[in-house]
């Protein structure tokens, strides 16, 4: 028997998809680098192993596959991939496929898919979010390739996807790097969203005197109103545990220390080499990264004292200030896929991402209803804050925010997520910037020139006279 796809690596998200696609009804043939982890999983399979044909060499599983073949690679990104790609591509024919399913630079799926496609093979980066009960269960799914790559996966992947009433989260978004680097915002909207979660969490904490639990009930009720999303969910969840060996709060007894694998990072290098804002993003990842320094901040505490002023803060305050500061970070990652969409020759269909993301992703939330109807309906210069829906929430909510950030900052709380967002709303809101001082200054010291407001032409200040 000849399989549908095959999945090379076995590793927690390979397995969990393959064993995802034996249970809907697709035939898979499986293996992996060390063939030992083979004979395990067929064991975990339990009663869907008769959907799934093992093989402990590359040659013999490529040759157990239907044609045109559909591989999905689930291996680090990077050198291994394309080493696996030198493997494989001898044992492949034209027009079969090759899937990179992990977390990819997007500028290397580009450079793959160009490689490939002059042997007449197709290459599809696809971004796949949930984690491992989501690729188990159901997870979204953004790919990047070729038309007629998803031809041959649509079916599949849509019988696997998490669904929103009924509709597949998983879509073809565009050519080559597209899939990917939608997922690369995914995650930067991801580090984004923790960030802001983290930093109520203190305030509660440690400026209001929350216990966790508290805390963790409150973020519960938030889940079941306009602020519902799945990290809202997790994280009522896990501010009522307890640690088992103390008794203490489970997140008191975590060092405080947050590790990242840089996608957050690339998102970040990505929007400012096309010239555009990520501050929000970038602000997270400057967090995660500071949280590493764990042995300097006591230092530097131990110096200058690390005391917290208390906060007045009301629960529903806070509310609107996460809403208005969730509805900038989605704003500003939509505005970085834009950009990539112009620059790429990509076409996003903005409307439809929102929907990718409404079920089995990491970023789910009430959100994405309202962002992919604004990107359906009428939208004032393709900005989400200036669509009907958020421009009233945002001058709802913004209050809270501004008096979330200034009491926060007054009392010496930390807070660079959701200070970003509101200095990226200040910025986009005044019409007159400061942008006219740094163009006199670059004028002055390196004849740079600058536009003179109403007139056409490169002109100099009078310091050149």
């Amino acid at each position: 028997m000849t399989s549908q796809i095959g999945v090379y690596g076995l590793g927690t998200m390979g397995s969990a998809l393959a064993l995802n696609m034996a249970e809907n009804g697709i035939t898979v043939a499986v293996t992996n680098l060390e063939p030992q982890w083979i004979s395990d999983f067929m064991v975990e399979a339990g009663d869907l192993a008769k959907s799934i044909t093992p093989f402990e060499t590359l040659e013999s599983f490529v040759s157990g596959l239907k044609t045109p073949r559909v591989i999905l690679f689930m291996i680090p990104s990077g050198k291994p991939m394309d080493m696996m790609i030198d493997a494989v591509t001898p044992h492949l024919e034209p027009g079969d496929t090759i899937i990179d399913g992990g977390n990819a630079d997007f500028h290397f799926t580009r450079a793959r898919t160009e490689r490939l496609a002059a042997e007449d093979l197709h290459f599809v980066g696809m971004g796949v979010s949930g984690g491992e009960n989501g690729a188990r269960h159901g997870p979204s799914m953004m790919v990047g390739g070729s038309d007629h790559s998803w031809q041959q996966l649509r079916p599949i992947l849509r019988a696997i996807a998490a669904t929103y009433e009924g509709d597949p989260c998983v879509d073809h978004l565009g050519p080559d790097g597209a899939g990917h680097f939608v997922k690369t915002v995914h995650n930067g909207i991801e580090y984004a969203d923790m960030q802001m979660l983290a930093e109520l969490y203190s305030l509660l904490r440690f400026g209001a005197g929350w216990a966790p639990k508290e805390i963790g009930t409150l973020f519960a009720d938030w889940d079941k109103g306009p602020l519902k999303s799945y990290l809202f969910e997790i994280t009522g969840k896990v501010l009522t545990y307890d640690d088992p060996a103390s008794g203490k709060p489970m997140v008191d007894v975590i060092k405080d220390a947050a590790g990242q694998k840089g996608t957050g990072r690339w998102t970040v290098v990505e929007a400012v080499r096309m010239g555009q804002a990520a501050n929000m993003i970038e602000a997270a990842v400057g967090a995660r990264s500071w949280s590493s320094e764990k042995d300097t901040r006591v230092a530097v505490e131990a110096r200058f004292g690390g005391d917290l002023g208390a906060l007045g803060l009301d629960a529903d305050t806070l509310a609107d200030a996460m809403m208005a500061a969730r509805i900038l970070g989605y704003a500003q990652g939509f505005r970085i896929l834009s950009a990539a969409s112009d620059l790429y020759d990509w076409s996003l269909d903005y409307a439809r991402v929102a929907e990718v993301w409404r079920a089995g992703c990491i970023i789910r939330s009430a959100l994405l209803d309202d962002i992919s109807d604004a990107f359906r309906g009428e939208l004032p210069h393709g900005e989400l804050i200036l669509s009907k829906v958020f421009s009233d929430k945002l001058s709802n909510c913004l209050p809270a925010l501004r008096k979330t950030v200034s009491d926060a900052i007054a009392a010496g709380h930390s807070v660079p997520v959701l200070a970003a967002s509101l200095q990226f709303f200040d910025s986009m809101r005044q019409g007159t910037g400061t942008a006219t001082l740094i163009q006199a200054q670059r004028d002055f010291f390196g004849h740079h020139g600058f536009e003179r407001l109403g007139e056409d032409g490169k002109h100099h200040g009078p310091w050149w006279d």
